[in-house]
């Protein structure tokens, strides 16, 4: 696996991609907009369903979150 890999940069493209506020995206995994913001600086990572959802709304793999494939 690529230790150079940035979960949170991957998480944070892909939220202002398609323009969702963390506390959006918060809302819509049942967690905190800190949470979110945690992720995003690589201070945290989401859990197994946390990742599942976010697959689903960003239309990607779970692998592709994970950075074990291209998207």
């Amino acid at each position: 696996m690529n230790t150079d890999y940035n979960f949170g940069k991957v998480l944070k493209a892909l939220r202002t991609e398609q323009n969702i506020s963390q506390q959006k995206l918060a809302k819509r995994l049942n967690v905190s907009q800190d949470t979110v913001s945690l992720w995003e600086l690589n201070k945290s990572l989401p859990d197994f369903m946390s990742i599942r959802e976010l697959a689903k709304i960003f239309d990607v793999s779970a692998d592709f979150l994970l950075g074990l494939s291209a998207f």
